[in-house]
């Protein structure tokens, strides 16, 4: 390493030490004011406290529902298969190194949009009737896994 080769750091402020004596500006009661529960020691409110006033989560109506069991498919259309060659079989792992999927999340659903002139075997989690028409009507066949 040479000297023209350093480069500069980041400054590294020291930390406010409070109740450090006259010259600090932080000291007696250390930022923090006069008596209250603000002052003291552990004290301060929970996060969403009010003051004692009903709270906006408990304000709001509740509504709704959430399946916490939901799954998320990633999807694709049967016309986004055509880039593969004859024979070829198509697994969700395929179509991620390819860059058509960025995420598999659940597992992949072929959906029917579009026509497929090309013969494959086509793996995923899920087909719509249309998908699986359309891929047994070009000569290709399907699994689902």
């Amino acid at each position: 390493m040479k000297l023209h080769e350093l480069s500069q750091t980041e400054s590294r402020a020291s930390r406010k030490r409070v109740g450090r004596g006259p010259g600090s500006g932080l000291g007696k009661t250390s930022g923090r004011g006069q008596k209250g529960q603000k002052a003291r020691s552990g004290g301060g409110v929970r996060l969403g406290f009010e003051g004692g006033q009903t709270t906006l989560a408990r304000r709001l109506p509740k509504r709704g529902f959430t399946n916490f069991n939901r799954k998320e498919y990633a999807v694709l259309n049967v016309r986004d298969l055509n880039r593969f060659e004859d024979g070829t079989t198509v697994t969700p792992e395929l179509l991620k190194s390819e860059g058509i999927l960025k995420k598999q999340l659940a597992g992949v659903k072929i959906l029917g949009e579009g026509t497929l002139e090309k013969k494959l075997h086509v793996v995923a989690a899920k087909f719509s009737k249309s998908a699986e028409e359309a891929i047994v009507k070009a000569g290709g066949t399907i699994e689902v896994r």
